[in-house]
């Protein structure tokens, strides 16, 4: 059951992560152009109603389509959303959500009987009209049946959302929020849930504290700091740099080892997210779209000019209230440094259960055929991919520090690109990946070779790939 939840999250929040760039452009539109905006413009704010009601739910269904039958899925499942979006007045974000994974299941699975079937010459004849005949049955049917059902939904919830506000109940949502982050939830609570819902709400109030409740860098950063004042051996010694990754890079999953390691601090990162949501409603605060990464420098480039002392006040606020409790847990139920290698296999284990995967072998593994091959391929290799779950966060930073660490040792000819592992590049020469995540990498580059490491952070295989280009260059 867990499992399924875990993969119904990542599947949401897989459809928003690839859009970000597009509700981040939104914001800064909205931010900017409206009438209460940095520069009000009435000609260039046109542009906030289309792109809120019609392409950003689009998006989301034609990334929802192609993640289950590739480009066909997509354009039939965006074809599918345009019935549910024009069926309502509100955004379609839920129903987007709906339509375009449906559309690539009704794609696929018509695909799986009658294609082999199709004569040869009329193939393309076969691919358009069964897309746009699926693709208009599929509008009409969520234009009647299904629009209605997801606006009751959206009532609904916005009902139960709307209690919490009334009632200045909102801040028990961090009970959930928090422990969530730590197994791994976190992109599916953000952009699952609460990214749909606070763009529904910025487009009616300008803003929206929902866009706060997750990706607040506060409670992490507080836990972080007391590991560097409290902490014991390489928990704190490893502390400032998690520190910074995690508050100015925005990258969460940085602190999560330190509550897995010893977890009765949640009830620190809770506290503190609890005082943050709480802070945002007593005066008023929040962002116009949502922070990603959750850096406190994203935080502030989304924060309208009217919220800038509610947000910092927030984040301060959650903040110092997770140090001083993980302050008073760590002098209390503190764990010697040892548990931090133990926590980090644990959370590896946990984020493979997140991701629906069976638990991997131990250490690196690389494909290849032999060493002589390996060798000899190391001196053709000009492309590197450094690979994740969502293409964004950990591998982004993966591939920074390799390309430093090339940089450093004088090899200038190497590409070092980041990707989703679902979406590596079909001219990847070699890979680096999370041991987790090797058997997906492999299968989306069977042609590359892969290197699988235990952690994002000062893995020794970084340093053996530069010694091993130097050598091959040398």
């Amino acid at each position: 059951m867990k499992t399924k939840v875990q993969s119904a999250g990542r599947f949401l929040s897989g459809m928003v992560m690839p859009n970000i760039g597009a509700f981040i452009a939104w914001g800064l539109i909205t931010a900017c152009f409206i009438a209460t905006g940095w520069i009000p413009n009435e000609s260039l704010a046109a542009m906030v109603d289309p792109m809120l009601k019609y392409l950003l739910p689009i998006l989301i269904a034609y990334t929802g389509g192609k993640m289950v039958a590739d480009t066909r899925g997509a354009v039939v499942g965006a074809i599918a959303a345009v019935g549910v979006i024009i069926g309502s007045d509100i955004p379609m974000f839920l129903g987007a959500m709906i339509a375009g994974p449906v559309g690539g299941v009704c794609i696929k699975y018509f695909d799986k009987a009658f294609q082999k079937r199709v004569k040869a010459g009329f193939e393309m004849l076969y691919n358009n009209f069964s897309a746009g005949i699926i693709g208009m049955l599929l509008a009409i049917l969520f234009f009647l049946g299904v629009s209605p059902v997801v606006v009751w939904l959206t009532d609904a919830l916005a009902s139960g959302v709307q209690f919490l506000v009334n009632h200045s109940l909102l801040p028990i949502a961090s009970i959930f929020v928090e422990p969530a982050k730590v197994l791994f939830l976190n992109n599916a609570i953000n952009h699952g849930i609460f990214t749909p819902m606070g763009v529904a709400q910025a487009a009616e109030f300008g803003k929206s504290l929902f866009f706060m409740i997750e990706s607040n860098p506060g409670p992490g950063a507080g836990l972080l700091l007391a590991y560097m004042l409290a902490g014991k051996g390489s928990a704190k010694s490893s502390a400032p740099g998690a520190f910074i990754i995690h508050f100015f890079g925005g990258i969460h999953e940085m602190y999560f080892p330190y509550v897995l390691m010893n977890p009765v601090l949640i009830i620190a990162t809770i506290a503190g997210n609890m005082t943050g949501v709480a802070c945002l409603q007593l005066f008023n605060g929040g962002l116009v779209a949502a922070a990603s990464p959750g850096s406190i420098f994203a935080e502030l480039i989304m924060t309208p000019k009217d919220s800038y002392v509610a947000n910092i006040a927030a984040i301060a606020l959650s903040l110092a209230v997770s140090f001083l409790l993980s302050m008073v847990l760590l002098k209390m139920f503190g764990k010697d440094d040892k548990d931090l290698d133990a926590a980090k296999s644990k959370m590896a284990s946990m984020k493979a259960e997140s991701k629906g995967l069976a638990d991997g072998a131990g250490g690196a593994v690389e494909t290849a055929a032999d060493p002589a091959a390996t060798a000899v391929a190391v001196a053709d290799i000009h492309k590197i991919v450094f690979a994740c779950d969502a293409g964004m966060g950990s591998s982004a930073m993966g591939a920074t520090t390799l390309r430093k660490k090339f940089a450093k040792a004088g090899i200038t000819d190497l590409e070092v690109v980041h990707a989703a592992v679902s979406e590596i590049p079909a001219d990847a020469q070699l890979v680096v990946t999370h041991e987790e995540l090797k058997e997906r990498a492999q299968a989306a580059a069977p042609k590359a070779r892969v290197v699988a490491i235990r952690t994002f952070i000062g893995a020794p295989e970084y340093d053996e790939l530069v010694a091993e280009f130097s050598e091959a260059r040398g």
